[in-house]
């Protein structure tokens, strides 16, 4: 067992590599354009701001349920799944927040425009 001090260098890397693992899962496909050609598909801004709220709280709720069954004992669950949640739910909400705060930036500077 390596050791730094009193930290376990296999529990770092094992937790590292899960932080990889996440990043991964959670990248956005980009879609290719073909030969100049703009995908012609609408995008109902009120379906994709609903979705992501969705996804935020769900997010939360999976930070919530992990914390509740760690400090219920459940053997199953790990203090950095806990960790590593909890930080991947207060991301999400801090970006929903700075997302929420540029949207009213907008439509203020868009309300006082003169016509």
């Amino acid at each position: 067992m390596n050791t730094i001090g009193m930290i376990d260098t296999s529990q770092i890397q094992a937790m590292v590599q899960q932080l990889k693992a996440v990043a991964a899962q959670t990248e956005v496909n980009a879609t290719p354009v073909i030969a100049g050609e703009q995908a012609a598909a609408k995008v109902d801004f009120g379906n994709v701001l609903k979705a992501s709220l969705d996804k935020v709280n769900e997010i939360q709720q999976n930070a919530n349920e992990l914390g509740d069954r760690f400090t219920k004992g459940d053997d199953s669950v790990s203090l950095s799944e806990v960790m590593i949640a909890g930080q991947k739910a207060n991301i999400a909400l801090q970006a929903t927040v700075q997302v929420r705060t540029k949207l009213v930036a907008a439509y203020n500077d868009i309300m006082n425009m003169q016509i």
